[in-house]
C-alpha cells in the first residue's frame, strides 16, 4: 500500500510544482518577444534619422541617409543608367559608372528600401510588443502564485 501512497504524493507533488511554475511556451514566448523589443528599439536607435521618413517608406522609396531625404526607387534607377551610359566618374570605385556598377548599386538600394520599410514597421510595433510582453509575464507571475490571471 505504501508504494501507491508514494506514487500519489509525487504525483500531488509534480502537478503542484508544474502549475506554480510558468509553462516553457510562456517562457519562450516571453524571451521571443524581449527579442523582438530588443530588435526593435535597436531599429529605433540605428534608423533614427529615417525614422521621421516612415510615411513614404513604403517599398518604393528608400531612405538616403548622406543627404537625409527619401529617394524613389525609380528615380534612382534612371539616374544610375543615366551614370553609367555617360560614364561618370564613381568615387567609390574611382573609376567611370558601368553598367555592372550601376546594377550592383541598383540592387542594394531595392534591398535597401525594403529593410527600411520593415525597420518603420518593427519600431511602429515596439508599443504592441512591449504590452504583449507585460501582459505574459503578468501571466507567468499569475501562475507561479497559483491564482488565476486577471481578466479585463
Amino acid at each position: 500500500m505504501a508504494p501507491v501512497v508514494l506514487r500519489i504524493v509525487l504525483a500531488a507533488a509534480f502537478f503542484a510544482a508544474s502549475v506554480a511554475t510558468p509553462s516553457r511556451a510562456q517562457i519562450a514566448a516571453i524571451n521571443d518577444l524581449k527579442g523582438q523589443i530588443f530588435d526593435a528599439k535597436m531599429a529605433q536607435q540605428s534608423f533614427a534619422g529615417g525614422l521621421k521618413h516612415c510615411s513614404e517608406l513604403n517599398g518604393a522609396n528608400f531612405y538616403f541617409q548622406q543627404r537625409d531625404r527619401v529617394l524613389n526607387l525609380e528615380d534612382f534607377h534612371r539616374s544610375l543608367e543615366n551614370l553609367a551610359k555617360q560614364s561618370v566618374f564613381n568615387p567609390e570605385t574611382k573609376r567611370p559608372w558601368n553598367e555592372q556598377d550601376a546594377e550592383a548599386r541598383w540592387q542594394q538600394v531595392k534591398q535597401q528600401a525594403v529593410k527600411d520599410q520593415a525597420s518603420c514597421a518593427l519600431v511602429a510595433s515596439l508599443p504592441d510588443l512591449q504590452k504583449k510582453l507585460d501582459a505574459l509575464q503578468q501571466q507567468a507571475a499569475a501562475s507561479q502564485s497559483n491564482t488565476p490571471p486577471a481578466t479585463k
